[in-house]
């Protein structure tokens, strides 16, 4: 196993280029499945979880290949309709199969995904989705079995939270159902968006894309297609708020300003400057005492679903906010479990209490935390303890770094090309 060293203290300059979104490409993976055919996706990263996804793609009969950061699939034909447990435990997000494998099929077979790190997540919005449109679940063994006879028909489905992959996978069910199907409270994240872009470009008919009320019109068959996977926003704002904990000057391209409205906002408040132009931005800390450094304003934050701020970004937030001047409040509304991280902040220095759902920060002031060994619990986790190590005095040692590779892709490489004192070594 690696682990990431980081000598911190150093101020970020340059230019980073952002990758393909990691949940957006996982669901136009899956989504492939729904049509015979040549699929070709522009901008997939390149990480664990989309090689994951490929493999399981795999294992239902699809065929793939890479070049560079396009992938081209062929899924004419389909000779698996079961995602097993050694998939899935390493990647929840295989339930994406779910919803197109019941379009294409009628069946499907796909395991639990178990525990989480951040939280239970269950599955049961996408199954009571899918019985809204006709289909027969039950569970097996610690299997989700799913059956249609004959065609989906439409329905309305209605989800008491705005869940991203529930949304997802209902809608690419409904695709194809007969009549007409409305998914309320629907999840308006803009890979939610990017999915939907793909599906009408297959031949889908859906309105309300960006709202929390979508209508599909289900069609006879779809055909396969070629799109291209948003940048990602989680990436950019991880990179952002990097600059904001370091100090120096850093533009940001491929990227999208307008998928970060709360992010932008947090950060002005604490005293960073954001230009943004149409695909690209510039983030920079004034100079303090002939050093470009931020003098950090405390801010709060509640986690929300799109357009508020992103429950992915809390922990990198943490970590900046740990350097504060004052006291800031966190408090978590998506996950029930997400302040892992904590722990491993309290190790270099950083004052933080749990609440309950509230994280209380009080921030001990500019290159007061400490290097010291820390362990990722989880993908965003590992970010915060990236950042924290890059604004720390000494070197810090983060282990368990698997986590950090399922969703950023070349970090090292990228903050190595900013400046920063990074490297990964065999433990």
């Amino acid at each position: 196993m690696d682990k990431l060293i980081v000598e911190g203290g150093r101020p970020l300059y340059g230019s980073v280029a952002i990758s393909g979104a990691k949940n957006a490409a996982l669901p136009l993976l899956a989504a492939t499945l729904l049509a015979p055919g040549l699929h070709t996706l522009h901008n997939v990263p390149d990480l664990r979880d989309t090689r994951t996804m490929l493999k399981l793609l795999e294992i239902l009969g699809v065929q793939w290949e890479r070049t560079g950061k396009t992938v081209r699939i062929n899924s004419d034909r389909l000779t698996g309709v079961e995602a097993p447990y050694d998939l899935v435990k390493t990647m929840r997000a295989s339930v994406l199969v779910l919803g197109p494998l019941l379009a294409r099929s009628g069946f499907a077979r796909v395991s639990l995904p178990g525990g989480c790190a951040i939280g239970a997540r269950p599955i049961n919005y996408h199954l009571k989705g899918f019985e809204k449109l006709g289909v027969t679940t039950h569970l097996e063994h610690g299997y989700v079995e799913a059956i249609v006879e004959g065609r989906m028909r439409g329905g309305t489905v209605y989800f008491d939270i705005p869940s991203v992959t529930g949304t997802e996978n209902v809608l690419m069910a409904s695709v194809v159902a007969q009549g007409e199907s409305v998914i309320k409270n629907a999840a308006k994240e803009p890979e939610v968006g990017n999915l939907i872009d793909m599906l009408t470009a297959m031949g889908a008919e859906i309105e309300g894309k960006g709202t929390d009320r979508l209508i599909v019109r289900g069609v006879d068959r779809l055909h396969a297609t070629e799109s291209t996977i948003i940048p990602d926003r989680i990436e950019t704002g991880t990179y952002m708020i990097a600059v904001a904990a370091t100090g120096g000057s850093v533009t940001i391209t491929d990227c999208n300003p307008a998928h970060l409205p709360a992010l932008t906002e947090k950060l002005l408040l604490c005293g960073v400057n954001i230009d943004t132009a149409t695909d690209s931005m510039t983030v920079s800390c004034p100079e303090v005492g002939g050093r470009s450094l931020c003098r950090l304003q405390s801010v709060d934050i509640t986690t929300l679903p799109y357009p508020g701020f992103p429950t992915d970004l809390q922990a990198q937030f943490m970590a900046l906010m740990a350097q504060g001047e004052g006291t800031s409040i966190i408090h978590e509304t998506i996950f029930e479990n997400r302040f892992m991280h904590v722990a491993e902040l309290i190790r270099m220095g950083a004052d933080i209490t749990i609440e309950g759902s509230r994280a209380v920060i009080r921030g001990v002031g500019r290159d007061k935390l400490c290097g010291a060994p820390v362990m990722a619990t989880d993908l965003r986790a590992s970010a915060s303890l990236v950042i924290a190590g890059l604004s720390a005095s000494g070197t810090t040692q983060i282990s368990r770094i698997y986590h950090l590779e399922r969703g950023y892709e070349n970090m090292v490489e990228k903050l190595q090309g900013l400046g920063a004192k990074v490297w990964k070594v065999r433990e």
